[in-house]
């Protein structure tokens, strides 16, 4: 039995031009001008699933997708107090605490959730996904792209930071929990504009 998974990014808005922690905002026109432009690149699933955030919805909306909204488990990384603040903000406002979160998986002086926290929940839904046979389509936050890649490599929670994730670009893995083969960054539509 062999699953394919393939996590899409969301495509740009306000909050990833701004290099804004995500707000809750919506996809702007051109992010959402691109993603129905890519309707047609991606193959067809058993299942789809989408993360909790209002752009990954409308993407998944832009897309074609018809998707069952996700739990908790493929929801972005909750940044608690520095949601829709931007990263210079937060770093000029509290440098210490940015550094420790950049550096240490365990900590979230936000508040909110560690990235190693992020990566066991993310790392529980893929195993999850390696008992079921045929394809999954998730439109997802970055984040849960960085913790899959983590997951599938075995790689130190330390490299999440490393791993960008354009937006409106596939990342695939297929195999079986435990045995995972991984295809980074494929741009769904001509002119995706790097991020994230």
């Amino acid at each position: 039995m062999t699953s394919r998974i393939t996590l899409i990014s969301p495509a740009i808005g306000p909050s990833l031009r701004q290099g804004r922690f995500d707000d809750g905002g919506s996809l702007d026109a051109g992010g959402a001008a691109q993603a129905r432009a890519a309707a047609g690149a991606l193959p067809a699933a058993g299942r789809v699933r989408v993360s909790p955030s209002v752009r990954c919805r409308e993407t998944a909306a832009a897309l074609g997708l018809d998707g069952d909204p996700s739990g908790p488990e493929l929801a972005g990384l909750d940044v608690g107090r520095w949601s829709g603040r931007t990263l210079d903000d937060v770093a000029a406002a509290e440098p210490e605490a940015v550094a420790r979160w950049l550096t240490e998986p365990g900590a979230a002086p936000h508040g909110g959730e560690s990235v190693r926290d992020l990566c066991g929940r993310v790392a529980q839904w893929l195993d999850a996904c390696g008992r079921a046979d045929g394809r999954t389509l998730a439109v997802v936050e970055p984040e849960v792209v960085r913790a899959v890649v983590v997951h599938v490599l075995g790689a130190p929670e330390e490299a999440f930071w490393r791993i960008d994730v354009p937006p409106l670009t596939a990342t695939e893995v297929s195999g079986r929990s435990g045995r995972w083969n991984l295809r980074l960054g494929r741009a769904l539509a001509s002119g995706a504009e790097p991020g994230s």
